[in-house]
């Protein structure tokens, strides 16, 4: 099975949650179990991709990523959120809630 493009992922209605992220970033660690919780949590109504920055550069830099983590959400392959740095649980679904149908 062909692994699907970037793009073909952020199309569509559901929105798509993305942590640029880096192994050796300690708050990415830290967003992790958060990432899980909230994918868990959303399922179907949600997806949630990581994209390391170190393994995937030209993503990192068509989206200007300067920091990690950086969480972008893409609705109908437009982005509609953008931050970068630790969040929390509560702070994450509050966003994402805004954007779901």
């Amino acid at each position: 099975m062909q692994k699907a493009s970037f793009s073909e992922l952020i199309q569509g209605n559901t929105p798509v949650l993305v942590d640029f992220y880096a192994d050796w970033c300690g708050p990415c660690k830290m967003m992790a179990p958060i990432l899980r919780e909230i994918a868990a949590e959303y399922q179907g109504r949600l997806k949630v991709i990581k994209v390391d920055i170190d393994r995937n550069p030209e993503a990192a830099k068509s989206y200007r990523i300067q920091g990690v983590p950086t969480l972008i959400l893409f609705k109908n392959g437009q982005i509609r959120w953008q931050q970068a740095g630790l969040m929390s649980a509560h702070q994450l679904r509050a966003v994402i809630n805004q954007f779901l149908n």
